[in-house]
């Protein structure tokens, strides 16, 4: 689905599907008044693969290109390629394999998958190592021309996290031969808990400057704008309302000036319901509209 953002940052929700990619997903984007939107294809606390229904894919994809709305999947949580469990690393392969499958069936854009960490007290390069020989064969089967991106998700920081900082994604995209099909989403809790101050004079631009210096100009697909409930470098991943937790207003309306962000959609995943998440993507409006 090639769909040109009639906004230079299309603003949206994390939607819930179950019931229906259209029939639900779209329904609550449309109360939301969201511009773009993010939905599971799979539970992303399990890892069952279902087929999803041939009829509302359709129908979500054509209302989509109807709407000009960009859409994109995220991946199940337990998706860790860094792990030292053969299990968990076998069904990480066919739970990120199905949700690309997916998301080219629906037209998305891209698929968000966090980018795990080195367990068993292994070493980070090791860890790599294994993302290399699993994740890059699927990314080498991204060959058609309306396939997804694989957008890489940072995490908080939190145990041995594979990447946190923003040039911790230098080793990563290093593993993966910098492939053309690999971009970031930036999750803005995410960088905040792990240290970077979006707050600070100019921090919001300093990070992107950072980011764009560890992964290159026009990787940048996608940013999770989530406030954070705790303060800079908590390492802890605990989302907020936007302008309700540490980050604040301003950064959120920074981040939309970088040239970066150029065409980036912002997507919520804050707490509060179908009525907070109205408010949230409201005021991102008005801080873009500004």
């Amino acid at each position: 689905m090639a769909v040109s953002p009639p906004f230079r940052n299309p603003v949206g929700a994390h939607v819930p599907v179950a019931g229906g990619l259209h029939t639900v997903g779209l329904a609550y984007a449309r109360d939301l008044d969201a511009e773009v939107v993010q939905v599971f294809v799979a539970n992303p606390r399990g890892w069952a693969t279902p087929p999803g229904s041939p009829r509302e894919d359709a129908a979500f994809r054509e209302a989509c290109e109807e709407r000009n709305i960009p859409a994109y999947v995220h991946a199940p949580y337990l998706i860790n390629f860094g792990s030292h469990t053969e299990a968990t690393v076998e069904r990480s392969v066919e739970s990120l394999r199905h949700s690309l499958r997916r998301a080219r069936a629906i037209g998305a854009l891209g698929v968000v998958v966090h980018t795990g960490s080195a367990t068993g007290g292994r070493d980070r390069a090791v860890a790599l190592k294994q993302v290399r020989a699993h994740l890059l064969p699927l990314l080498d089967e991204l060959e058609h021309d309306d396939d997804p991106w694989l957008l890489l998700e940072s995490t908080a920081g939190q145990g041995s996290s594979l990447c946190s900082r923003t040039w911790d994604f230098v080793p990563y995209f290093e593993a993966l031969d910098a492939h053309p099909r690999l971009g970031v989403c930036l999750d803005t809790c995410h960088v905040f808990a792990a240290g970077h101050d979006l707050t600070g004079p100019n921090g919001a631009h300093q990070t992107l400057d950072l980011l764009v210096e560890a992964v290159g100009p026009g990787r940048l697909k996608l940013i999770h704008a989530n406030d954070s409930k705790d303060v800079v470098g908590a390492h802890k991943d605990r989302h907020a309302g936007i302008g309700a937790g540490h980050i604040g207003e301003d950064p959120f309306r920074a981040l939309m000036t970088h040239p970066a962000t150029e065409g980036v959609p912002l997507v919520i995943e804050t707490p509060g319901g179908k009525e907070g998440h109205a408010a949230d993507v409201a005021l991102l409006k008005k801080l873009r509209d500004a």
